[in-house]
């Protein structure tokens, strides 16, 4: 038993567990990716299809994860099975990517939403455009700080102080905010829905099932496989993070029940708030204005049915109650996979220790460190005038490797029935070995159509370079190992 207060405590039950599941999921992605599915796809029956195979596939993702979570219900999560399912250099090459980018880059990207809906609210004062300093551009990168940023990493730099302070505070602010954006979300789905104009939205269009491309030309075979691949990019993304509340796992009550049940549950009512908020856009909006919508904010339009010109204002309000939410679910969560891995002594030591109030603060400051240094490189497309932020880039790259983590961990499922196969699993996975097989398949066949596809195929190699950088960290850390590890990969636990 570690000192007084150097230990995890077990403070998230059953409904915190399933917070953080929908927290960490529901950001402002939902509000917006339908305009660029339906660009892609010209179909509003396709459009839903899209989100009911991302949601099946979510769904089987997270049922498989709950036999490896009630196997190892240890702070790290995924980092954890895939360490080991093969070995603690495939652990390491998650954790390294997932700080690198997936987990920081998400913060980020979910953290700039949030300032960029507050530029709604307060447009004088928080914008891109609002410089604190502008020197200019070079090449494609712009020199200088706008309001939106400081915004954005103010949310980081309160978020985790706040998470400093013990696991009762961020499991307040989550249940909150989770509680708050559901609500909110409930609200987009429901008033369209009463107030839609009969027979005017594209629900009700005569060609529903005809799918043709961004150019007008119809789609079949092949090449709309090939798109659908493509157009589910961005509905995976809205989707994801539901595993965060793996990396939490020291932290649950009963986890090897806890945590696979919130998995189901969590990624069960997101899913279908999602497929309902779709066909909220379709029964108010027609083809062309989701297609259209400005800045793609179709969540916006729809809800301008109801409220007209105030509409921007209600949603920029829903928007920024759902990312300060979904930011604090991640930053909770991320800091428990590099205390996993510092445990291990494959990561910088001081973010295996806990503080007093038993959360890894260490870990939690070098993930603000790096999540507001990702917020800062801005670039600049001088076609379109626009200002950008790197992580957007960056997360486009990781998106091929996310998928083929998420593939092999399920793969571990059947590597560890092999090689464990007298090891307690109170959860099995269902519908073994059917749906853990069959996500494996389509994820493998998402990541292959990202890596042919025209529109995807020059960031994949990007991504795996990101991922690849973590082998000679791995070797340098092994190298440089402390002769007593902090741990050989248990964590302190109350």
């Amino acid at each position: 038993m570690a000192t007084e207060g150097r230990h995890f405590v077990r403070g998230l039950g059953l409904l915190d567990s399933t917070m953080i599941v929908a927290g960490s999921m529901i950001g402002s992605g939902i509000f917006i990716v339908s305009a660029d599915i339906a660009r892609q796809l010209g179909s509003p029956g396709w459009l839903l299809l899209v989100w009911v195979f991302t949601g099946l596939l979510t769904l089987a993702a997270a049922l498989s994860y709950g036999e490896l979570a009630s196997m190892m219900p240890k702070a790290g999560g995924q980092y954890v099975y895939l360490r080991e399912a093969y070995s603690p250099m495939w652990g390491f090459l998650y954790g390294w990517a997932l700080f690198l980018v997936i987990q920081t880059g998400t913060i980020a990207a979910v953290a700039v939403a949030f300032a960029r809906f507050a530029g709604v609210l307060f447009p004088s004062l928080v914008g891109e455009e609002h410089f604190l300093f502008n020197l200019g551009t070079l090449g494609r990168w712009s020199l200088s700080l706008s309001t939106a940023q400081v915004v954005a990493i103010s949310v980081v730099l309160f978020l985790t102080t706040a998470n400093m302070q013990g696991l009762r505070q961020g499991k307040l602010i989550q249940n909150v905010f989770t509680f708050a954006k559901t609500a909110a979300l409930l609200g987009l789905i429901a008033l369209p829905l009463l107030f839609a104009r009969g027979g005017t939205g594209a629900l009700y269009q005569s060609d529903f099932w005809t799918p043709r491309s961004a150019e007008g030309e119809l789609l079949g075979g092949l090449a709309l496989l090939m798109v659908i691949g493509t157009a589910m990019v961005g509905s995976l993304f809205s989707s994801d993070a539901w595993n965060n509340i793996t990396f939490t796992a020291g932290e649950v009550r009963n986890p090897k029940r806890n945590v696979p049940l919130s998995l189901a549950i969590g990624t069960g009512l997101v899913i279908s708030l999602y497929l309902l908020a779709n066909i909220a856009y379709l029964a108010s909006l027609s083809l062309d204005q989701i297609q259209t919508a400005p800045a793609d904010r179709v969540g916006t339009a729809a809800i301008e049915t109801v409220f007209g010109g105030m509409a921007p204002i209600v949603m920029a309000a829903a928007i920024m109650i759902s990312t300060f939410g979904c930011a604090n679910g991640l930053i909770l969560a991320g800091a428990r996979v590099y205390y996993a891995m510092a445990r291990d002594g494959v990561f910088f030591q001081g973010a295996g220790r806990l503080n007093r109030r038993g959360v890894p603060s260490n870990g939690l400051i070098l993930q603000a460190i790096w999540t507001s240094l990702l917020i800062l490189p801005r670039t600049y497309d001088p076609a379109t005038k626009t200002f950008g932020n790197l992580y957007s880039d960056l997360l486009d790259y990781v998106i091929f490797a996310v998928m083929l983590f998420y593939a092999l961990t399920v793969i571990g499922l059947f590597v560890l029935r092999i090689r464990r196969p007298n090891v307690e699993r109170p959860y099995r996975a269902f519908g073994y070995p059917l749906v853990p097989a069959a996500y494996v398949v389509f994820a493998l066949l998402i990541a292959l159509d990202l890596l042919l596809a025209g529109k995807t195929r020059g960031n994949t190699i990007p991504g795996l370079v990101i991922v690849l950088t973590g082998i000679p960290a791995y070797l340098l850390w092994r190298r440089f190992k402390p002769a007593t590890p902090v741990s050989s990969g248990e964590e302190e636990v109350d």
